[in-house]
């Protein structure tokens, strides 16, 4: 089975992202997206949209992990955005988020993107892992955190 540290790239973590709405970082995901992977950016942002609109993807505690099933994907993309401010999201606790996990999934692949999901609400739920992300300076931090967890020395 994949993991998160298996699945994220260097070029798929961005820090101190400036977006004002979920909708505008909607935007900058589809565009991201199309411009590091060729997904078509209209089907990123429609698939996303489409799964906010369902329920907020908000965790908590400054967490959101936008996710969504996208047609003709041919492997699943794990994206890491922090934000250079906290922006709403509805997320449970009523706590704008900043950190942003993006899953998109290929349709067939409903196990694999449940895991992930369970693995991700499980390392953001861990306030230790939260506040040594927020003290990485770089990506090659973020992708070394995120592969040490659980086991944060």
């Amino acid at each position: 089975m994949n993991t998160i540290a298996d699945l994220l790239r260097a070029e798929d973590i961005l820090l101190n992202l400036d977006v004002a709405t979920k909708t505008q970082l909607i935007e900058e995901i589809g565009r991201h997206m199309q411009a590091r992977h060729g997904m078509p950016q209209d089907w990123v942002i429609l698939s996303l949209s489409r799964r906010e609109e369902v329920g907020s993807t908000g965790l908590g505690e400054g967490v959101a992990i936008p996710h969504a099933r996208i047609k003709d994907l041919d492997q699943i993309r794990i994206a890491y955005f922090r934000l250079a401010a906290p922006i709403p999201f509805a997320a449970p606790d009523g706590k704008p988020v900043s950190d942003i996990l993006v899953l998109l999934v290929p349709k067939q692949a409903m196990e694999e993107h449940l895991s992930i999901l369970a693995d991700a609400a499980r390392m953001f739920s861990d306030a230790r892992f939260r506040e040594r992300l927020h003290l990485c300076e770089d990506s090659l931090a973020v992708l070394q955190l995120f592969a040490t967890w659980p086991h944060l020395s």
